[in-house]
C-alpha cells in the first residue's frame, strides 16, 4: 500500500475507533497516528490467531485496523488518563 493509502486507512480507522472508545475524536493527527499504529497492531493480532493481516485498502483491512486501533486507544487511555488521588 502507498503512504497515502496508509494515511487514509489510519485516519478512518482512528476516527471510528475514537468514536467507539470515547465518543469524541482525539484530534486529526492523533487519530491518524493511532489508526496507523492500530492497523499494525491489528495485523499482528490477527496473524497470531491465523487470520490474514491488513491486505490492502479494503473493508477487511479497515475492520482489522479499527480493532487494532480500539486496542491501542484503550491502552492509550489507561496510560495517558490524568490520575487523581
Amino acid at each position: 500500500m502507498s503512504i497515502i493509502a496508509w494515511l487514509i486507512l489510519g485516519l478512518v480507522a482512528g476516527f471510528i475507533a475514537s468514536k467507539v472508545v470515547n465518543k469524541s475524536g482525539e484530534g486529526l493527527l492523533l487519530d491518524i497516528v493511532l489508526g496507523i499504529v492500530g492497523a499494525v497492531v491489528g495485523g499482528f493480532l490477527f496473524s497470531l490467531v491465523g487470520a490474514a493481516p491488513v491486505t490492502g485498502f479494503n473493508i477487511y483491512s479497515l475492520i482489522v485496523a479499527v480493532i487494532g486501533a480500539i486496542v491501542v486507544l484503550v491502552i492509550y487511555h489507561a496510560i495517558a488518563r490524568p490520575r487523581t488521588i
